[in-house]
Order: C-alpha cells, then sequence, then structure tokens
C-alpha cells in the first residue's frame, strides 16, 4: 500500500532548469572558436561544423549569427573587421591611415588574416577564394564609402585591394624580394604613395570631385 505522502511525492512533476538564453554570449563564444579554427586550420580547411562544435553550439545556430563562413571569417579575425577604423576620418589622410594600418597588422599577422588566408586559398582552392575576395570586396567598399564618393569608388577599392594582395605575396607570403627586405617604416611611406594614387589620382590627394 502506497502511503498518501509517497502518493505526493509521486505526483509532483522533477522541477528542470530553465535554460539561459544570452546571444551575446553565444556569438562571443561563436567568434573565439573561429578564431582558433581558422588560425590552426587555415580558412579554407576550416569548416562551420567544427567551428560550432568547439563552441557548443549547433551548426544553425553560426549561420543564424553569420551567414556563411566568409562572413565569419571577416568577423572573427584582423583585417576587414578594422577597416572601419582605421578609414574613419578625412579623405586628405585615408592613404596613411590605411597603409599605416596595414602594415602594423601585417607584420604580425598569421596565417588566419584575410590578405594571407585569400592568397593561399587561390592556390588551392580557388572557389573559395573568390567567395571570400567578394566578401572582403563588399566590407572594403561599404567602409570606404564613408569617407570617398563618386561613381568609380568600388572600382578605386578594388584596385586597392589588388594592390595589397599583390604586396602580401610578395612580403608576407613568399617573403622574398626587395619589397619583403624593405623596413616597415619604409614599406608604410611608399604604401602612402600608391594608395594616394590609387584612391585620388596621380597626385596622391583628394580630389574635390571624389
Amino acid at each position: 500500500m502506497v502511503s498518501d505522502a509517497s502518493q505526493s511525492n509521486a505526483a509532483e512533476p522533477t522541477p528542470t532548469k530553465k535554460r539561459v538564453r544570452d546571444p551575446e554570449a553565444r556569438r562571443a563564444a561563436i567568434l573565439a572558436a573561429a578564431r582558433s579554427v581558422f588560425a590552426e586550420r587555415g580558412y579554407a580547411k576550416a569548416t562551420i561544423r567544427e567551428i560550432a562544435q568547439r563552441a557548443g553550439v549547433t551548426h544553425g545556430l553560426v549561420v543564424m549569427h553569420f551567414s556563411s563562413k566568409e562572413q565569419l571569417f571577416l568577423a572573427a579575425v584582423p583585417g576587414t573587421r578594422d577597416l572601419a577604423d582605421s578609414v574613419q576620418g578625412d579623405a586628405e589622410g585615408l592613404a596613411g591611415r590605411v597603409a599605416h594600418a596595414y602594415v602594423a597588422r601585417m607584420e604580425s599577422a598569421d596565417s588566419a588574416d584575410p590578405f594571407i588566408a585569400l592568397v593561399r586559398s587561390a592556390a588551392g582552392d580557388q572557389e573559395a577564394a573568390k567567395a571570400l575576395l567578394r566578401a572582403m570586396r563588399e566590407e572594403s567598399i561599404s567602409a570606404y564609402r564613408t569617407v570617398l564618393t563618386g561613381p568609380d569608388v568600388a572600382l578605386r577599392v578594388d584596385l586597392l585591394g589588388a594592390h595589397l594582395i599583390g604586396v602580401t605575396f610578395s612580403r608576407y607570403v613568399l617573403a622574398d624580394g626587395p619589397i619583403a627586405a624593405m623596413p616597415a617604416d619604409e614599406l608604410t611611406r611608399y604604401l602612402t604613395m600608391t594608395l594616394g594614387g590609387i584612391l585620388f589620382g596621380s597626385t596622391g590627394t583628394a580630389r574635390s570631385s571624389s
């Protein structure tokens, strides 16, 4: 015979622990896991599934926060993530700010830097490299449009990106030749001139029509 107390205890539901939903904490965990996986595996070999597992979340949650591997990569690693800060300011000093930020970052960059990842991905997986380049281009154009105007902003930004990719290949991937041997401050000076020419014309200064 079961006592009334026992019946009462049996009838009581087992309390369940309420799941705490913290989107910002989950986003931070995803970004931390992404930085780790991209640094270990490189851009081409990293997968959203592995990043999700390491962050302790589902694959779908990663995609909900970041629509693609390219967007997750750009959000997680230095590079285009910091571009808005280096671009912000007056047009006259734009080339110098970008040159300084690029050299300062690349001198201590690892394989997870967007420029290095792009160059290395192109050798083994051109489709992955194209997807990453498109994402980098969109982020860059959006940032530069806060300072530049005119119908050819996208073209100028694409030329600037191509120039920096070439410098990345020579100095930070192959590490051979005069560009690779150049002191960092000298490289910054040269880039200020060449980037100014790309952005504003042969004089390297801001045009009133730009």
